[in-house]
């Protein structure tokens, strides 16, 4: 079966992309996961100056979660044209093009709108506005996306910036009470789709030999399979505010998950921790699954599962 599908006028050979934060940092990093099956991929977030991010140790997880406060580490954009450029030269040597996403993170509006101006120069298929990191508040504050007129005032300056050449898609938070009217409002600023969601929390984890947090940074953003129905709920939440698409990530283990993900809203789905629980080629293994599964079910087209639940 042929499970590929169009996001904002992007066609994709399949829906699961590599999620922002995981193997995303150079150019040779990007094409394995498609290699190791992924229809797409998001970089690492990019910033416009080196940032440290934590140390360590800046992660663990269990079988029921993850949890990570790497904070969101980058070398900046000089180092990002050389990994994306890498990268585009293998896509277009392709027959069966993988698009790239770029994400973009900044502390300041202003940078948002410098960084956005330069990565377009880098020609990606998307970018990615990551404007909800939990794990970064005391340093740059309260997430952008915890604030309506925040959320749509880097949405249009992103846009802007951009010339709208290229699809604008908004990362936001489940970390609020006003999830929809957010996805409304960076919508009304000109998102063409929305990433839903970055890491719950901050969370955190202690020993309780030591009775210190296990994270040096003490919390972080909380992922895993025990909050997929708080994503399910999210992503059907906002397929029903918003005309935009919306790329689905967090909690997606298995072939199941992403369709689940799927019939919810999402047409998209982004595939991070999963690495964690499954290994490198977990992205080949979902796309496998989801393709049985359409065939037991008699599904001839990817498009037929997008909000399916909201139809039945």
């Amino acid at each position: 079966m042929d499970l590929s599908i169009v996001y904002a006028n992007v066609h994709f050979p399949n829906p699961i992309v590599l999620a922002s934060g995981i193997l995303g940092v150079t150019g040779n990093s990007l094409k394995n996961v498609i290699e190791n099956g992924a229809g797409g991929v998001t970089t690492k977030s990019i910033w416009l100056e080196e940032h440290l991010g934590h140390p360590n140790p800046t992660m663990m997880g269990n079988e029921h979660f993850f949890v990570n406060a790497v904070g969101l580490p980058d070398a900046g954009i000089e180092k990002a044209k050389d990994e994306i450029g890498t990268y585009m030269n293998w896509y277009n040597s392709q027959d069966k093009k993988a698009p790239l996403i770029a994400s973009i993170v900044a502390g300041k509006i202003s940078d948002f709108a410098e960084i956005a101006e330069k990565i377009a120069e880098l020609k990606p298929h998307a970018i990615e506005v990551n404007i909800s990191c939990p794990n970064v508040e005391d340093e740059l504050g309260k997430p952008f996306a915890c604030d309506r007129d925040q959320a749509a005032e880097v949405t249009k300056i992103v846009k802007k910036r951009t010339n709208g050449e290229y699809p604008i898609v908004v990362k936001l938070s489940p970390n609020v009470n006003n999830l929809t009217e957010i996805a409304k409002a960076v919508e009304a600023a000109g998102a063409d789709g929305i990433t839903a969601f970055n890491t719950f929390g901050p969370g955190m984890v202690i020993d309780i030999e030591t009775a210190q947090p296990v994270l040096a940074n003490k919390v972080g953003g909380v992922s895993g399979p025990g909050l997929k129905p708080l994503v399910v709920k999210g992503i059907f939440d906002l397929y029903e505010a918003v005309k935009i698409p919306i790329i689905g990530t967090g909690s997606v283990l298995t072939g199941r998950d992403a369709i689940e993900l799927m019939m919810a809203g999402a047409t998209l789905v982004g595939v991070g921790t999963a690495v964690y629980y499954r290994g490198n080629d977990v992205f080949g293994k979902i796309a496998q699954e989801m393709e049985e599964w359409c065939d037991e079910n008699d599904v001839k087209d990817m498009s037929e599962i997008v909000g399916r639940s909201h139809r039945v």
